[in-house]
């Protein structure tokens, strides 16, 4: 694991900190690599009794690094495949799991707070999935996700639109479990995660299957069709174009092709 991933654990909490704070914990292949190997050991780790998931630096999560993906776009590679399953192994841990967002989660970062079982923010911060804006369709399990969470009519304003929810929209909606002022969140969440690492281990691990086995239909919903437009959109000229516009903090101008 290198320095774009920090893990430690103290009284059964095992905190995993994102840090790549420069690049606002933009998910790279080293970042993503950091976490499926983070979480594969805590699996097996019998003094971890929770979870958390935190970044440091002004944002939670800013989602993909944009530069990496401009490179896998020309390399004509697929960069959601492992992001989808780093997240899915993030979210069947049989470790309760509590992201602490602090700042922005976008697109990739919203969906990684939505992967952990609880979720607490702090007033400044906003999630948004804004791949519209460039041009990329959701893969159908993270819309899943999200549909999961907030129901489908405000899944249809989130993905649409492209526009931030403040942290107290999130809360209205379901997305979040507690809003905190910033300078209370640690306070907060770490009172959360102890509560939780106080509970009977095999309680836990129990009740998080039984919950997990309750979404297991979702399983059986065939996309391979949705998964072919996410693909033919990822392919695009307006794909391309919606990332390089992204980078050179333009706005960009969509073809439909």
């Amino acid at each position: 694991m290198g320095d774009e991933l920090l893990c430690a654990v103290a009284d059964g909490v095992a905190t995993v900190t994102l840090n790549r704070p420069a690049k606002r914990n933009a998910l790279n292949r080293a970042l993503l690599d950091g976490l499926a190997t983070a979480f594969e050991r805590l699996e097996g780790d019998p003094a971890v009794r929770v979870v958390v998931v935190r970044g440091n630096g002004p944002a939670f999560c800013s989602g993909m690094d944009l530069d990496e993906l401009a490179r896998a776009q020309d390399a004509r590679a697929d960069p959601e495949t492992s992001v989808v399953a780093v997240l899915r192994r993030i979210e069947l841990c049989r470790r309760p799991t509590l992201a602490v967002v602090h700042g922005d989660a976008f697109a990739g970062g919203c969906e990684l707070a939505l992967h952990c079982d609880l979720r607490v923010a702090a007033e400044p911060a906003r999630f948004a999935m804004p791949l519209a804006r460039l041009g990329l369709v959701v893969p159908f399990t993270l819309g899943q996700k999200l549909v999961e969470i907030v129901g489908p009519a405000m899944t249809r304003q989130i993905l649409f639109t492209g526009r931030p929810l403040t942290a107290r929209r999130a809360y209205e909606v379901g997305m979040v479990h507690e809003v905190v002022p910033a300078a209370d969140v640690e306070r907060v969440s770490g009172e959360l995660a102890r509560t939780i690492a106080e509970n009977a281990p095999l309680s836990l691990a129990g009740m998080k299957q039984a919950i997990l086995r309750g979404l297991a239909a979702r399983e059986g919903i065939e996309h391979a069709d949705l998964d072919a437009l996410a693909a033919r959109a990822r392919r695009s000229h307006d794909a391309r174009e919606g990332v390089r516009a992204m980078l050179e903090k333009r706005k960009p101008v969509f073809r439909g092709e």
